[in-house]
């Protein structure tokens, strides 16, 4: 065991060389490794049928624990485990060097990423990686890529300083972004090995600047699915049969005007909304005053009408805030039944089909909020179209329920301004997410007492799924240092 007396305050000095052991493995090891990953397509089995077949997900998860195996820190165990027919995850774990201590710091990430998406910069793409200016450009870099990376250098960081820490074990999954449907019966698999977990970091969340940590409060839920309507068997000419047959699309737009107000967004059944807790209206109104009009500025805003950028639904703060956590929001994602605009003659279309997803707050249940809405959207079908909504999800899970996340412990809280003051010069932040993280309502559920330090890169403008992907490097490296600090002060 370590000499280092574990109930002292970390020292300055013992920050300073976490720190520095951190820039130096970002700088060696981490984005050379990253760099690698980005190049490959190891897109999320919902995107990739062909999963297995293409093997992009086995090569990165076979890369990222060769990493791990490579990096020779005492005791460390790692497996590969695999369930038939599921993507595979990686399991570590490493004994504590804290003595007496019988917690276990539970490390959570993952290695799917999203599909390609389009409108990349001319000189950059999905998987071709470029470092640019402290950017790592690529898919899934920052979503969640580094996760595994930054977990074991946080790890290396207190062992190499001789700081004591607890057990630590890490969860690493390749099916986040299809809604983590194979991670129920992984945790399931590993219970026993987990320990008793009395601290959770997952590093698959984002961060309001690049000033300071940012620890997230609360996560949204989803459902995502395929509505369709069909009114023909196939295409007819629109001149012959317009005003007789109705649109798909029109009748589409019926079905959504069940679900939203189009003129302003909000979602009709009172079902999908909840009340904001006190203590997030006041970390909403805390931490809009510390973004202020960055809350909304940090996006893409195309040219306006007029010559200026369009507008967001609220140029306030707190409600900018609180709309993209806390209340339910409906996004068109994908369309099918429409040709090619260069291909679009006077036909009218047999069916439309859209892409649907649906944000929850996150007190609502996600599975529930998924038979309400194919409730909704399919019963009593105008002019007695075929009306279907397919919710994505495996064996009866089709939502994903959000997550709130419990008080704060006093020793938490003190450790992550302690980290943030040491590694930023800035307190942390607090603020909610609009993504969802199914892992975190399963692992709360299943250690109710544990505590949950839940963080990211995913800062301004880094565009997670979207172009131009990227990770903010010099932000990554604080993080880990920060995570580190975090681990030491866990009893």
């Amino acid at each position: 065991m370590n000499a280092r007396d574990p109930n002292l305050p970390l020292q300055p000095d013992e920050a300073t060389a976490i720190a520095e052991f951190a820039n130096r493995t970002w700088d060696e090891e981490i984005v050379p490794a990253l760099t690698d990953y980005i190049a490959i397509p190891a897109k999320s089995p919902m995107f990739d049928a062909d999963w297995q077949k293409n093997g992009h997900i086995e090569r990165v998860i076979r890369d990222a624990a060769s990493w791990v195996e490579g990096r020779k820190v005492a005791g460390l165990k790692l497996e590969v485990v695999r369930l038939e027919g599921r993507t595979p995850v990686i399991f570590f774990e490493v004994p504590a060097t804290k003595a007496g201590s019988t917690d276990t710091i539970c490390l959570y990430g993952h290695l799917d990423k999203q599909p390609e998406f389009n409108g990349w910069r001319n000189d950059l793409g999905p998987w071709t990686p470029k470092y640019e200016n402290g950017l790592l450009y690529g898919r899934g870099g920052a979503d969640d890529g580094y996760a595994v990376y930054a977990s074991l250098t946080a790890i290396m960081a207190l062992d190499r300083q001789g700081i004591p820490r607890p057990r630590c074990v890490g969860i690493i999954e390749a099916c986040e972004e299809s809604g983590s449907f194979d991670l129920p019966a992984y945790l399931d698999v590993l219970r026993e090995r987990l320990g008793n977990v009395s601290l959770v970091v997952c590093l698959d969340s984002g961060a309001g600047n690049y000033d300071q940590l940012w620890l997230t409060t609360s996560l949204r839920g989803m459902v995502s699915g395929v509505l369709k309507v069909e009114i023909l068997t196939e295409g007819i000419h629109s001149g012959d049969s317009s005003g007789l047959v109705p649109s798909s699309f029109r009748i589409l737009r019926q079905v959504l005007d069940r679900l939203e107000d189009s003129k302003t967004g909000r979602l009709l059944p009172e079902s999908f909304h909840c009340e904001v807790p006190g203590d997030r209206l006041a970390q909403a109104r805390t931490t809009a005053q510390i973004l202020g009009d960055e809350v909304w500025k940090r996006f893409p805003w195309a040219c306006g009408a007029d010559g200026g950028p369009t507008l967001p639904t609220t140029t306030d703060p707190t409600e900018a805030l609180l709309n993209r956590t806390w209340r339910p929001t409906l996004s068109v994602t994908g369309a099918d039944g429409f040709p090619e605009l260069k291909n679009a003659g006077n036909v009218l279309r047999p069916y439309t089909a859209f892409k649907l997803s649906l944000r929850l707050p996150p007190l609502i249940d996600g599975n529930e909020a998924a038979e309400r809405l194919k409730t909704l959207l399919e019963d009593n079908a105008p002019y007695n179209a075929r009306v279907t909504f397919a919710a994505d999800g495996r064996a009866g899970a089709h939502g994903a329920s959000g997550w709130n996340a419990p008080s704060l412990a006093p020793w938490l809280e003190d450790a992550l301004n302690g980290a943030s003051q040491a590694q930023f010069g800035a307190p942390c932040g607090y603020v909610g997410q609009g993504g969802t993280i199914p892992l975190m309502s399963l692992l709360q559920k299943g250690f109710p007492k544990a505590q949950m330090m839940v963080c990211g890169v995913l800062g301004p403008k880094s565009n997670a799924h979207g172009p131009n992907e990227f990770l903010h490097v010099p932000y990554g490296k604080k993080l880990t240092a920060a995570v580190a600090q975090v681990m030491a002060a866990c009893p």
